[in-house]
């Protein structure tokens, strides 16, 4: 019988019978039903440990009491006060709204759920109301009258629960009149109840693994070279080709870096094998490195210190391997701290050279002040010089769409590289509807660390639009693969189209690159990186297949 954990454990018609019937008490006296399959659970004790944080200890989410510590109020309301002080932005977003409601609908986890506490207007206003009862006049004087309440470990709670059901995804801060990002709130909401030791475990023991092994997943460096050598190995299966494995190589041009989930789970391992297909194919003088092995950074999900402190590696790095440059493989939030923060936070990098590309001489002046190209951009450019032989025939057994990753489309705005990387190398592309798309893209409903399994009903509420989105292009064109340039969609997306939309698989684009690409000397390119056989080439159409994903 299924768990709560388990996406069979949700009948769709349940799911899909969206109740938004506002409670009959108001929102300020509603509280929260931490219900199996709603919440994750609380950050472990040692992780805090090793990152030095305050209050660790071991507790359950549905325990009465969370054991605070003493003087909590106070700890929040200076950390508040701090940070109106610090980030104009705040100050401005706590000030601004004027609760239009012109965000409402567009949060994926309201239109999933149909809880108003997850409509971005009002999950902001958990915030807002002990801001406007402690920091402004009127609320000071008439309270509730004025917006305001008081600070109370039910107030804790309920920040525990919605800022932790919100993925930052920023579609809300599209749609926004004045421009508020909505994420920033999230943001902070974090930090604060960081000050008093509440985090969930499955951000928080990424960023304990990370701090102390370099990457989120606590892959030391002998176990990195294993898995990369063992990718090799399938590589030369595949192709009939050994490429090269450079590790940690000093005065290589490129230091190049991926997220972690592109070393241990499928699909994005595929993405992993394409990286090191197309560079050796390229010729580019690149190295790995076993100590900023992870681009990743979940920091973003906890506080700008963390981000910050996690964020260094890679430039501290890229000086002691004596780079030219930085390259970043496919990755969403990985592309949003390093374009937004890391320039602020650990910069600048004026030790490294504005990235050239040693194939096509391009000079990339946007990377100039951070010194750091996203692996799509660095492709376009490739293909669009023809520096690589493709044959998109080989990919003419997937009818394919694509996933604008929130953080590098809508956050950085990269809509048309992957788009035109995908066309170049797919003869079959179909886009989702409109609306569901570039600027306007739904979440996978699993990011900003909600990705985990305890999480379950909240990630197939939260994976509904883009499930069926999904589901539209599968109907009206066949569709089967869905791409996407972000490792924790490529973790996420499979479970929401395997429940929204059965038999849609996930993929990463430079996995696409890889198997259209004609190498130098190759066999006859019967199997993908998958080791599966590729339509119409397989010497025996009816052998088996010699590996797949779920062999990993």
């Amino acid at each position: 019988m299924a768990k709560p954990d388990e996406p069979g454990y949700y009948k769709q018609e349940d799911l899909l019978s969206v109740d938004l019937q506002p409670p009959r008490t108001g929102w300020m006296d509603t509280g929260v039903d931490f219900k199996p399959g709603s919440f994750i659970y609380p950050g472990k004790a040692k992780n805090l440990d090793i990152l030095d944080l305050p209050n660790a200890r071991e507790w359950a989410v549905t325990d009465i009491d969370w054991q605070l510590p003493e003087g909590w109020q106070k700890t929040i309301l200076d950390g508040m006060a701090e940070r109106l002080g610090k980030y104009r932005s705040f100050k401005l977003f706590m000030d601004t709204c004027v609760r239009c409601g012109a965000c409402a609908d567009k949060c994926h986890f309201f239109i999933g759920s149909g809880d108003p506490k997850n409509m971005p207007v009002l999950r902001a206003e958990l915030l807002r109301s002990i801001y406007r009862k402690d920091f402004t006049a009127l609320g000071k004087v008439f309270g509730k009258m004025a917006g305001g309440r008081k600070l109370t470990e039910e107030v804790i709670k309920e920040w525990f629960y919605y800022f932790y059901q919100c993925t930052e995804c920023r579609r809300c801060s599209v749609f926004c009149p004045f421009g508020i990002d909505t994420a920033e709130i999230t943001m902070m909401g974090r930090e604060l109840l960081g000050l008093l030791g509440l985090y969930v475990n499955w951000v928080i023991e990424p960023v304990a693994n990370c701090y102390t092994f370099g990457n989120h997943l606590a892959i030391q460096p002998h176990g990195l070279v294993d898995t990369l050598e063992f990718m090799v190995g399938d590589i030369e299966e595949a192709t009939g080709i050994k490429v090269d494995l450079p590790i940690n190589k000093k005065g290589a041009e490129i230091l190049f870096f991926t997220p972690s989930g592109d070393f241990v789970a499928a699909p994005g391992i595929y993405t992993c094998m394409a990286y090191m297909v197309l560079f050796h194919e390229l010729g580019i003088d690149y190295t790995w490195s076993t100590y900023a092995s992870d681009g990743g950074n979940f920091g973003l999900f906890t506080s700008h210190e963390m981000m910050k402190r996690l964020n260094a590696k890679i430039y501290s790095e890229a000086k002691r391997l004596g780079v030219k440059w930085i390259l970043g493989g496919e990755c969403g939030h990985m592309w949003r701290v390093i374009n937004q923060y890391m320039d602020t936070m650990n910069g600048p990098a004026d030790f490294l050279e504005i990235p050239k590309s040693m194939v096509t001489g391009t000079v990339f002046e946007r990377a100039s002040s951070t010194k750091v190209v996203h692996i799509m951009e660095f492709l376009a450019d490739i293909i669009h010089h023809k520096k690589l032989k493709l044959d998109p025939s080989r990919n003419d057994h997937i009818n394919v769409t694509y996933h604008d990753s929130c953080n590098p489309a809508r956050a950085m705005g990269i809509f048309e590289e992957p788009r035109y990387v995908i066309k170049s190398v797919c003869n079959n592309f179909h886009e989702m509807p409109e609306n569901t798309i570039r600027e306007k893209t739904f979440c996978c409903g699993g990011g900003a660390g909600l990705g985990t399994d305890e999480n379950m009903e909240i990630r197939l509420r939260g994976g509904l639009p883009r499930g069926n989105a999904v589901r539209y292009v599968q109907e009206e064109f066949g569709v089967n693969q869905l791409a996407a340039m972000c490792a924790i969609d490529r973790a996420v997306l499979p479970t929401v189209c395997d429940y929204w939309a059965p038999g849609v698989q996930v993929t990463g684009i430079c996995e696409l690159v890889a198997n259209a690409t004609v190498m130098k000397g190759e066999n006859d390119r019967s199997i993908d990186l998958r080791l599966e056989p590729i339509p119409g080439r397989a010497a025996d159409e009816n052998d088996e297949p010699r590996g797949s994903s779920d062999d990993e």
